[in-house]
């Protein structure tokens, strides 16, 4: 999804298809040159990961160890660097859109708070006194391990690195894999959501005990279905069993456990986000040529 503006009131948007890396590159470059009358100051990405955010890096801007074929160890800030000449914000897709509902959606005035997406794959932003949590990588939340017990749910998960991890056995392709349809296909009765609630439940309890969030917004395709909300959310409250006595997950968890406000946009109005504070703080720059005319720090 790529945007041009300054916010929510006046995003323009486009989508293109994630193909093999050169085919979609292209037509995001086509996309911005085509804004040229409203003369572009930065540009911010959001990535499916995992990605190198250490500018020290001689691989900064990369997505890495990624599942996605073709995608491996791709060099995506400074190809868009060299095509746009703009100063370039880099993060996660979830650490962005967790950015986007901090500042125009259900995180506003919250320094701490999750951001989830459950999808195509399974993904984590987390916000802690105000910033995104970086550290040693960025957070994997999809990859971490949970019980699975195998007589209830023999499907062995689907992730290439870890078979039943979270994503392994919640996101939207091991839902497929385990019950031959899309999980958009499913109907609301069908038994594929009480393991869905069951999956998620579980990580988002162990976010609850670790993160200690003040809310946790779940966005994504696998979302979409409306009866999902209310079954994480009493599963949740089950596996805490009462240990964890906050107001705001105890009298309202309604709001507690909530979709994104700004829906499928949180991404691309973070990325936005990304592009602000690049353009507006000079020294933080890292879009910016060194010796020799592809240089990239």
């Amino acid at each position: 999804m790529c945007g041009v503006g300054t916010g929510p009131d006046d995003l323009q948007l486009t989508t293109v298809p994630t193909t093999s890396p050169q085919a979609t590159i292209d037509q995001i470059i086509a996309f911005f040159r085509d804004q040229a009358g409203r003369e572009l100051s930065a540009v911010g990405i959001g990535a499916f990961g995992p990605v190198d955010l250490h500018p020290e890096s001689p691989t900064f801007g990369f997505i890495t160890s990624t599942p996605k074929v073709g995608w491996q160890q791709y060099d995506l800030a400074s190809t868009l660097y060299r095509a746009l000449q703009v100063p370039i914000g880099f993060d996660t897709d979830v650490n962005a859109a967790a950015a986007g509902e901090a500042r125009w959606g259900a995180g506003r005035g919250l320094p701490n708070f999750l951001y989830l997406t459950v999808g195509t794959g399974i993904g984590g932003g987390a916000l802690v006194n105000g910033e995104v949590i970086h550290g040693l990588l960025h957070p994997e939340m999809g990859h971490i391990r949970i019980p699975h017990d195998l007589a209830a749910d023999p499907f062995p998960g689907s992730c290439p690195y870890h078979k039943d991890c979270l994503e392994g056995l919640a996101s939207g392709p091991a839902m497929q894999a385990r019950w031959g349809k899309r999980a958009q296909e499913l109907p609301a009765d069908h038994p594929a959501w009480a393991l869905e609630a069951h999956y998620l439940a579980l990580g988002l309890a162990t976010w609850v005990c670790t993160v200690s969030p003040e809310r946790i917004l779940l966005g994504g395709g696998v979302m979409q279905q409306a009866s999902l909300f209310p079954m994480i959310r009493q599963e949740l409250l089950r596996l805490l069993n009462g240990y964890i006595d906050a107001k705001p997950l105890l009298n309202e968890i309604d709001s507690y456990v909530a979709p994104p406000e700004l829906g499928n946009r949180a991404g691309v109005l973070g990325a936005m986000v990304l592009a602000e504070h690049i353009y507006r703080n000079p020294s933080a720059r890292i879009g910016a040529p060194l010796a020799g005319e592809d240089a990239w720090r």
